[in-house]
């Protein structure tokens, strides 16, 4: 097994480098040295016409030919981008020859320097390699990575390459400016810049440089949408709020998918809510959430779907907000949205439905209270919220405000889940079909002309499942539009 590559990061600006090679990869080359401020050569019989204006433009030297050793001449680097072997080997000798170092593209025995998958925030890179081994490792790897940094690293690696020198006037021991980071970065200072705050950023970090700041952690709260379960709809914010957690408080039904893609060592508190098991208050959730940000924690509370959609979300903000805790607000895919796509289903679509409603059979209000005349119009998308608990008074109330029995509906069981099922029939079998086939939460009804659609725009998992409840007479309320 061959030796690690030493890692180095090469300052190339004004430098002049050789690439043998006038193709698409020679192109790609090129260009990552162009934007290192280096001085690219380029040898080769043909260019691209990225190359060829390059070249007219003054931003490139051509050498037109074949390779010839006297190319190396003055040269820091060379990378060898051609499709003829023989060539690549005489690029490599010959650098060998000169200790100049050399990258063979896709040959790892032929170079003696590999380029990285770089991820780059600002200043701030980071390179990823495998050694040439296995480059597509490298570069998954930083497609991760290019997830969880977002924007605000290059404002943090922005101020403090432009604070270098104050930072290191004022902390001159580096376990002194060790700490002096571990705080400034512990604090409120990514959570400012994420939030757009660049002044408010600005004045914090110069009042820790000036010890104006109390030496205890700020916490803070982050109130976070994990979507309906498939972790691929998580939102590139949420993966980074719950990297960055101390502690999560999570919904029951926040999949497992999305909980492992937390940070390993925080701590996991279920707070869920049921309506036949166990369940935690929401003034326990509020006292949870005051009780770790006061210690200087970092708390994530994690909502299924999105916060502010019959999340309660807002609750809990004002509850932060009464105690001075700062936080922030991650949307999430809601239910409606992301569920009904699942299923196929188009919550509005030009010939049946030009508005959608979405209605909770949970909130503070009395079911009764609801709008049903309303809701029981016509050409327009209910997504209803309420799992499987009172179908049948739903289905009676519309039907006698004047909503026909016969709009079709789908009950969308485990949206984007591994083991979702959707059920599809009419309002008049509503209830009937969700007994027949029991039904369990997390489910989501849609009512409506494009609930038909189920049949036809399938996609994802088991086909819709059909009406399929015993047939027999129902006294369903007698159509009326006045209220009842």
């Amino acid at each position: 097994m061959s030796a690690p590559l030493f890692p180095l990061f090469a300052d190339l600006q004004g430098r002049r480098v050789l690439v043998v090679g006038g193709g698409p990869v020679a192109e790609r080359k090129t260009e990552a040295l162009l934007h290192a401020g280096a001085l690219p050569r380029v040898g080769a019989p043909d260019l691209t016409p990225h190359l060829l204006a390059w070249h007219e433009a003054g931003r490139i030297e051509w050498i037109d030919g074949r390779f010839d050793p006297h190319w190396l001449s003055g040269v820091w680097l060379v990378v060898a981008a051609t499709d003829d072997a023989d060539v690549n080997r005489a690029v490599a000798a010959a650098a060998d020859g000169r200790h100049v170092f050399a990258n063979v593209v896709d040959d790892r025995e032929l170079s003696t320097f590999q380029v990285p998958a770089i991820v780059e925030r600002g200043p701030l890179q980071v390179a990823i390699s495998s050694g040439g081994g296995a480059p597509m490792l490298a570069r998954h790897l930083r497609r991760q990575l290019e997830t969880l940094l977002d924007d605000s690293w290059t404002s943090l690696a922005e101020l403090f390459t432009r604070q270098r020198q104050r930072i290191r006037q004022r902390f001159p021991q580096t376990a002194e400016r060790r700490r002096f980071f571990e705080k400034l970065l512990a604090g409120p200072l990514p959570r400012l810049y994420r939030q757009q705050l660049h002044a408010q950023a600005e004045q914090h970090f110069q009042a820790m440089l000036d010890e104006h700041v109390s030496s205890t952690r700020a916490g803070s709260v982050a109130v976070v949408g994990a979507g309906p379960g498939d972790a691929g709809l998580l939102t590139l914010n949420a993966l980074r709020a719950m990297n960055e957690a101390d502690v999560i408080l999570h919904d029951r039904l926040v999949s497992e998918d999305v909980l492992r893609l937390g940070r390993r060592d925080a701590t996991y508190i279920e707070v869920g809510k049921s309506a036949t098991g166990h369940s935690t208050h929401q003034d326990d959730i509020h006292a949870l959430m005051l009780e770790h940000a006061r210690t200087g924690k970092r708390v994530v509370r994690l909502k299924g779907g999105d916060p502010f959609v019959f999340g309660r979300g807002g609750e809990e903000l004002e509850f932060l907000r009464s105690h001075g805790i700062p936080y922030e607000v991650v949307p999430g895919i809601t239910a409606a949205i992301a569920c009904a796509a699942y299923a196929g289903i188009p919550l509005t679509h030009r010939d049946h439905a030009q508005s959608v409603k979405l209605v909770t059979a949970h909130c503070k209000d009395s079911f009764d209270t609801l709008d049903w005349q309303s809701l029981a119009q016509e050409r327009q998308t209910l997504a209803v919220y309420m799992g499987v608990a009172g179908l049948e008074g739903l289905r009676d109330r519309l039907v006698a405000h004047g909503r026909a029995p016969s709009t079709p509906f789908a009950l969308i069981e485990n949206g984007s889940r591994r083991d979702q099922r959707v059920l599809t029939g009419t309002l008049a079998d509503l209830p009937e079909t969700a007994r027949f086939h029991q039904v369990r939460s997390p489910a989501l009804l849609v009512l409506g002309e494009v609930a038909a659609l189920a049949g036809t725009l399938h996609w994802f998992g088991a086909p819709p499942v059909g009406a399929a409840a015993p047939t027999h007479s129902r006294n369903l309320p007698t159509p009326t539009l006045q209220a009842a």
